[in-house]
């Protein structure tokens, strides 16, 4: 008998996570990088279609200025059409500085983020300042956020290799990590942008920043895929109890700045994991692999996640 899609054998593991809260980013960091402008009514379909399949943090936009990022140019149209629609879900939304984070509180975000780099290459292409400057710019931010009563998350980029300046010393991730957590950021996502990580390099960060102060239940991580390594990694991170996990439906998205860098790990390919280890998700597993074979059909090209492909054929028989 065939197993039905979505459903692998589960087989706990010791000492995980009992729940992973998924921080999906589809919507926003999947589609900030298609060369073909995405309608605004499709993202907001598609962040509808996200909750519908049980996520709950699902990260809408961003308020960059539309010359940096022209994909996410309909920020206030978009956020505009999902905020009222889906209550009990959680729409964090980017903010690069003061007048981001205008933008967004003007519409009721109340969960925003901000983006720092770990290395000085990626600060001056990502934000044309260096890793103090963009900090002394975010202090402002987050401290105004937690004064409007918004829920503040810090990105630390290129937290394990830099395309530039090659591997990241781990006492040079920690130092961006702890100036985030004084300004007041509630957590952080650690991202390893050009998905260069392996699993003793995650374990090592997570040891020095809980040394440095950082509680393993204010960190997530943000994984790309380019080597292979990103469930690898996430394993690695669940071990350490980390219990908040970055990834974007079908597996899209890359980053414009760091050409290197391929599609973050696969929400579809982390539930099957997490599901086969006995780790509470809230997630359909068929109704978000069918969210991806629709999405990949308004990008005109497949998912490259893997689970993706594997179950939407059995997804399309059941359907007939």
């Amino acid at each position: 008998m065939t197993r039905p899609p979505g459903l692998p054998m589960t087989v706990p593991a010791p000492d995980l996570p009992a729940r992973v809260r998924i921080h999906e980013v589809g919507a926003r960091d999947g589609l900030q990088n298609e060369k073909a402008t995405v309608p605004t009514q499709v993202k907001a379909d598609f962040v509808r279609r996200l909750a519908d399949a049980g996520l709950t943090t699902i990260e809408a936009t961003s308020f960059v200025h539309p010359k940096w990022v022209p994909q996410l140019a309909d920020a206030e149209d978009l956020f505009d059409l999902v905020k009222g629609a889906l209550p009990g879900i959680h729409l964090p939304v980017l903010v690069p500085n003061g007048r981001g984070l205008d933008r967004a509180l003007a519409l009721g975000a109340d969960r925003v983020a901000v983006f720092a780099s770990a290395t000085e290459s990626f600060a001056k292409a990502n934000l044309n300042r260096t890793v103090d400057e963009s900090l002394a710019v975010f202090d402002p931010v987050v401290r105004r956020a937690k004064e409007a009563g918004a829920h503040v998350r810090g990105y630390v980029s290129m937290c394990f290799g830099d395309p530039w300046e090659g591997p990241v010393p781990l006492h040079q991730v920690a130092r961006v990590c702890t100036a985030l957590r004084d300004m007041g950021c509630d957590e952080l996502s650690l991202g390893d942008t050009i998905g260069v990580a392996t699993p003793g390099h995650v374990r090592a960060l997570l040891t020095l920043l809980n040394e440095e102060g950082v509680p393993t239940d204010a960190l997530g991580v943000h994984f790309h895929d380019t080597y292979g390594q990103a469930l690898a990694n996430t394993y690695a991170a669940l071990e350490h109890g980390v219990s908040t996990v970055d990834a974007s439906a079908g597996g899209l998205g890359g980053c414009p700045y760091a050409k290197s860098a391929t599609g973050n790990l696969a929400t579809e390919d982390l539930v099957w994991m997490l599901h086969g280890l006995g780790i509470e998700t809230g997630v359909d597993l068929d109704r978000l692999t069918a969210t991806s074979v629709w999405m990949a059909a308004h990008l005109d090209r497949p998912s490259p996640s893997r689970t993706v492909r594997a179950l939407s054929p059995a997804l399309s028989h059941q359907e007939q």
